[in-house]
Order: structure tokens, then C-alpha cells, then sequence
């Protein structure tokens, strides 16, 4: 009784961590149940396509590479395989005294009993277990072989819905940034969307020249501008731990330290900034060729603000509110053809890594005073 308390105790706990991959607690299970049957070998089937795919052996591994090649079909030639066409338990005492009995692969045993794996009503696999001497196996063994075939089933279900929120999670990275994709999934993340303040970068960037390109330029050629320029974006904001709130047209709106903390966050959005400097300079290069002028003028700022989710039932987003992200627009607004301009906090944090020239205080539209800014030029090397 004690061994038997082990094992469940194993298996649960093995259970536990579904998140560390399934394949860990089907052996688990498989071991643990093939020597409390007192069996020889013990084997685990997963129904995938029609047929019985083997996932997990313990014992004997005589006829497992075999099955690996060669799936079992749902049928009575098997015990396997019956035990998923009857979706209940076969025990065989005597596979020589039993005439449906044909099994194509390598045989090593005389006796079995197999189980089926059932997720409420749905028929998922099969746990079995066999040994050499012909003879029935004891009542408990089966039905403590039916309990071990319920954990795997937990399992199951649980690296189901694990690869379920993976997927979910993939596909609202499409369409949100990394980060928020992940928040949502959270256990923080209700909270996180709830609102919170936190000390953030903030990076706004626009195109020089658009509104007159977009006057002229045919729409297929005005679109392909701007997908050029989208995916270059895309590419840098994770390298350097960005978190795009919105792209619109031409602008778009990139912070930094939230809704995970980012080391070194003003630096990070300076690299953002001249990375994206350079990488735009090779793009518009091609552009000039076909006649189209453009450039990129960017703004970041440093400072607190509120953020979470906004919007309404059935559209929302996660954005972030306050002086700083109108900072960081007014920068970018006053930023000429390929410049970069920093707040005060910004230089503060970076003087020591960056070059950079004061530009004076600048007067920006919603600002009653004048602000500090700087431009900078290139990281300093060491």
C-alpha cells in the first residue's frame, strides 16, 4: 500500500509540472504503473489520425521501435487496439487462447491487460501492460492501472490547454505587441490591464516628406512604402525590448520598461532610435531612386505614466497616458529629416554613452515652457 502511495504521489506531483512537457509524466505514469501491475513491460498510445501512436514504454523495449514505424489500427487485432474500438478495459489472460488475437509486431509476452484513456467522454489513448507467463492479472492491478490512465489524462488535458494559450498567445502577437499578447495570458495580467503607473521610455517616430508623397503616389505605391517601412520597424522594436503601442500611417508610438521591466530602458530606446536611423537611411536610399523623398524624425522622452487597457467592450488596447508620451510626440515633431531628439531625462541617463549636442530649449506646441532638448548622433564606443 505504501509503494502504491508513492507512486500516485510521484505521478501527481509529475502531473503538477505539465508545464515542464508532457512526455516526462507519460513516462512517469507508465513506469509507475508497470510495476505495481507486476507486469514486464508497460506501453502508452496516443489516438492521432485514426490510429494508436506509441508514446511512452517502461520494461521490455522488444517491439517499440517496431510500433513507432508501425501505428496500430483500431480494431480487435490488437489489445490495444481493441480497447479503443470497445473504449473499455480488455484483459487477456491467454493471448494463444484467443483467436482475434493478431498481432503484426514483435511478440514477447502471453499475457495483458490494457485500459482506455478517457478525457470525459472523449476516447484520447491506451495505457497496457504485459508480461511472459499466461495467466490473468489480479482485479486491483486493473483498477489501480485505471487510475494511473486518469492522471495521464489530467496530463493530457492540461498540455492541451497549455498548447492552447501558446496558440492563442501566437496569434494575438500578430496582431499586439509580444508583450501585451503575453500580459493577457498572464496571471498578472488583469491587474497589469487594470492600470498602473510606472516610470517608462518613450519613442515617437514619424516620416518627413509623407503628407506630399501620399498627395501623389498611387495607393499600391503609397502601401508598399509603408509595409517597407512597418517591417523594418517590426524587426528592430523587440531586438532592443520595445513595446509598440500603435502604428498609424507613418507614426508610431514605441515605450519601454512596461508591461516588463527593461534594464537601461532610456539606452535601449536611444538604440531603437539610431538603429532605426540607420536601417530608414538604407531604405530611403531606394526610394530616392524612384523619385520618393523621405526621412525619419524621431522624439523620446522619460518619465511617468499611467497605463493599462483603454478603449471600450468588444476593442480594446494597452496604451499608456501622460505628459511624457506628449513629450516624446512633440520631439518627433520638431525633429528635422533624420534626426533624434531626447527630453533632459533621457540625456541624463545616456550622457555618458552617447554623443550628443544640446539644441537649446525648444518651443513645443502644448508645452507653456520651453524644453530641453538634445540630438543624438552615435553610441560611444569603448
Amino acid at each position: 500500500m505504501q509503494e502504491q502511495q508513492r507512486a500516485l504521489s510521484r505521478v501527481s506531483r509529475a502531473v503538477a509540472r505539465f508545464h515542464e512537457g508532457l512526455q516526462p509524466i507519460l513516462d512517469e505514469v507508465v513506469e509507475a504503473a508497470t510495476r505495481l501491475s507486476q507486469a514486464t513491460n508497460g506501453r502508452l498510445w496516443l489516438l492521432e489520425d485514426g490510429v494508436l501512436r506509441v508514446f511512452a514504454n517502461y520494461g521490455s523495449d522488444e517491439g517499440f521501435d517496431y510500433e513507432k514505424q508501425h501505428p496500430l489500427p483500431v480494431d480487435r487485432t490488437s489489445m490495444a487496439g481493441r480497447t479503443a474500438l470497445t473504449r473499455d478495459t480488455v484483459h487477456v489472460p491467454d493471448i494463444a487462447e484467443d483467436p482475434e488475437y493478431a498481432y503484426s509486431g514483435p511478440i514477447h509476452f502471453r499475457a495483458g491487460f490494457h485500459v482506455p484513456i478517457l478525457l470525459d467522454d472523449e476516447f484520447i489513448g491506451v495505457i497496457g501492460f504485459v508480461r511472459e507467463e499466461a495467466g490473468p492479472f489480479a482485479d486491483e492491478h486493473i483498477e489501480l492501472a485505471r487510475t494511473f490512465a486518469d492522471q495521464a489524462a489530467i496530463a493530457i488535458a492540461n498540455a492541451r490547454l497549455l498548447a492552447a494559450v501558446e496558440r492563442q498567445r501566437s496569434e494575438l502577437s500578430r496582431f499586439l505587441s509580444p508583450q501585451i499578447a503575453e500580459l493577457i495570458s498572464s496571471e498578472d495580467g488583469e491587474r497589469l490591464l487594470a492600470g498602473h503607473r510606472a516610470y517608462i521610455s518613450v519613442l515617437f517616430s514619424d516620416l518627413r516628406g509623407f503628407t506630399a508623397f501620399a498627395e501623389t503616389a498611387a495607393p499600391e505605391e503609397l502601401l508598399e512604402v509603408l509595409r517597407e517601412y512597418h517591417t523594418a520597424m517590426g524587426e528592430l522594436i523587440p531586438r532592443y525590448h520595445g513595446t509598440l503601442e500603435h502604428f498609424a500611417g507613418d507614426g508610431l508610438m514605441v515605450y519601454f520598461n512596461d508591461p516588463v521591466p527593461v534594464e537601461a530602458h532610456e539606452l535601449q530606446a536611444v538604440r531603437l532610435a539610431l538603429a532605426a536611423q540607420e536601417c530608414f537611411a538604407e531604405l530611403a536610399a531606394g526610394w530616392h531612386k524612384r523619385g520618393t523623398e523621405l526621412a525619419l524624425g524621431i522624439g523620446i522622452a522619460a518619465g511617468y505614466a499611467t497605463l493599462g487597457r483603454i478603449g471600450f467592450e468588444g476593442r480594446y488596447d494597452y496604451g499608456a497616458l501622460g505628459p511624457v508620451t506628449n513629450l516624446a510626440s512633440r520631439l518627433s515633431s520638431a525633429a528635422e529629416a533624420g534626426q533624434s531628439l531626447v527630453s533632459q531625462r533621457i540625456y541624463a541617463a545616456v550622457d555618458q554613452l552617447v554623443e550628443a549636442a544640446p539644441l537649446g530649449e525648444l518651443e513645443l506646441k502644448g508645452f507653456v515652457r520651453p524644453v530641453a532638448a538634445y540630438e543624438v548622433h552615435r553610441l560611444i564606443t569603448t
